[in-house]
C-alpha cells in the first residue's frame, strides 16, 4: 500500500526554488475557501497593491497568473504579439531562446539580437536592430538570465525602444524581489516573473504586470488571442476591481495564501532592504569561492547577486561534486543549461535562502567535496 510521502529537507541554493519560510507553508495550510468568496476577493486586492510594490509600478494590470513562470511568458506574448509582428529577441542564455520560440508560435517575425552566453545584452547591438527594422513593433529582453547569472541594462533596452516607438517585455522572473526593479521609472510595457524565486514561495504563480500602453496595443488586436486561458480580455474579468468578478478559472487558492504572505514578508523587510541583504550575500558568497580559487562566468559589472554562476574546475566531475552536496550535505545547487552543460554550477541565493548561515554552509560543504 502506497504511503504519504514525506520529502527529505534540503538546503536549496540552485537557480529555482529557493527555501519557503515557515510562515509561508503554514499560510498555504489554512481552511481553503471559494476563488468568488468575499473574503479570498480581498485577498486578491491585497496580493495585486504589494506586487505593485514589488514592480514598483502603478500598473493597474498587475496580477499572478494561476500557472508557473513560463505561463506568464507566454500571457505577455500571446496577447502582444499578432501573426505578422515584427519583435526584436535578445538571445545571451536559454531564457531568451524560450522568448524566441514564443514569437516564433505566435506568428510573429523575429529578430534575434545574438550576444555570448555570460555577457549581458549589448544595448548598441539593439540599437542597430531597430534601426535595421524600423518597423519592429516589440523588444523583448531577459533581465536576469538564470542560466547564466549575468543582469542586463533594463532601463537603457527600454528606452531605446521607446524611442522606436515599440513595446517592451521583460524577463523579471530571477530579479524580482532580489535585486532593484522599476517597471514605471524604467518604462517598461510588460514583465513576468515566478513566486519561487526570490519572492520565496513554492513554484506554481507567475505575477506580471502590464502597462497602459500594454493594455491599449492588446484592446487594438485585428486577431484573437491564440490561447484562451492566457488571454487578458478573458483574465481581467476574474481580477477587475473587487464586487465585479466574474468566473473565469479556479484559482490555486491555498498556493494563493502562501503568495500573500511572501509578499507581506517582503513588505516587513522593506523592498530596498530585500535588495540590499540579496547584494550583502552575494559578497560574502564571492569572497569565500574566490579564496577557494573558482572563477565566475559573469564579469563583475553584469553579474547578477542571487545567482552566482562559476566554472568547474579543471578534472573535476561537476556531476558527482553535486551530488555528494545532495546526498551527503542536503545541498542543492545547479548544473548548467545548454552550452553550458558540465562545465559550470549555478548557486542560488534567492529569498529566504539568501541567508548567512546558507552561505557558510554551502562553503564549508564545497570545499569538502573538492
Amino acid at each position: 500500500m502506497t504511503t504519504s510521502f514525506i520529502p527529505p529537507r534540503r538546503i536549496l541554493m540552485g537557480p529555482g526554488p529557493s527555501d519557503v519560510p515557515q510562515r509561508v507553508l503554514d499560510a498555504m495550510a489554512r481552511p481553503t475557501i471559494g476563488h468568488l468568496d468575499p473574503a479570498f476577493v480581498d485577498m486578491m486586492e491585497q496580493i495585486k497593491a504589494m506586487l505593485r510594490m514589488a514592480f514598483q509600478t502603478q500598473n493597474a494590470l498587475t496580477f499572478p497568473v494561476s500557472a508557473p513562470g513560463s505561463a506568464g511568458m507566454e500571457m505577455c506574448f500571446v496577447n502582444l504579439v499578432e501573426p505578422g509582428d515584427k519583435v526584436i529577441v535578445c538571445k545571451n542564455g536559454v531564457f531568451g531562446g524560450r522568448m524566441l520560440e514564443n514569437v516564433k508560435r505566435c506568428g510573429g517575425v523575429p529578430v534575434i539580437v545574438d550576444d555570448a552566453w555570460g555577457k549581458p545584452v549589448d544595448p548598441n547591438k539593439v540599437r542597430d536592430a531597430f534601426a535595421a527594422n524600423p518597423d519592429a513593433r516589440v523588444l523583448a529582453f531577459v533581465h536576469a538570465e538564470t542560466s547564466t547569472g549575468a543582469q542586463s541594462d533594463a532601463a537603457t533596452l527600454a528606452r531605446i525602444a521607446q524611442e522606436a516607438g515599440a513595446l517592451t517585455i521583460m524577463d523579471c522572473v530571477t530579479s524580482l524581489g532580489g535585486t532593484p526593479i522599476h517597471l514605471d521609472a524604467w518604462g517598461i510595457d510588460a514583465a513576468y516573473s515566478g513566486s519561487q524565486k526570490c519572492l520565496s514561495c513554492t513554484p506554481g504563480l507567475s505575477p506580471v504586470s502590464f502597462s497602459e500602453r500594454a493594455v491599449e496595443r492588446i484592446k487594438a488586436r485585428k486577431t484573437p488571442v491564440q490561447s484562451w486561458f492566457l488571454d487578458l480580455n478573458l483574465v481581467l474579468g476574474y481580477w477587475q476591481s473587487a464586487g465585479r468578478r466574474t468566473y473565469h478559472h479556479t484559482a490555486p487558492i491555498n498556493p494563493m495564501y502562501g503568495l500573500h504572505e511572501s509578499l507581506v514578508i517582503l513588505e516587513e523587510e522593506g523592498l530596498e532592504n530585500a535588495w540590499a541583504r540579496h547584494r550583502a550575500m552575494h559578497e560574502a558568497l564571492k569572497a569565500g569561492l574566490e579564496g577557494m580559487g573558482l572563477r565566475y562566468v559573469v564579469d563583475e559589472a553584469a553579474r547578477l547577486p542571487q545567482l552566482n554562476s562559476i566554472h568547474v574546475p579543471e578534472g573535476v566531475d561537476e556531476a558527482a561534486i553535486r551530488a555528494r552536496l545532495l546526498n551527503e550535505f542536503n545541498l542543492e545547487i545547479g548544473a548548467g543549461l545548454g552550452d553550458m552543460a558540465g562545465k559550470i554550477w549555478r548557486i542560488g541565493l534567492m529569498g529566504h535562502s539568501a541567508r548567512q548561515e546558507n552561505v557558510d554552509y554551502c562553503l564549508t560543504a564545497l570545499k569538502a567535496c573538492l
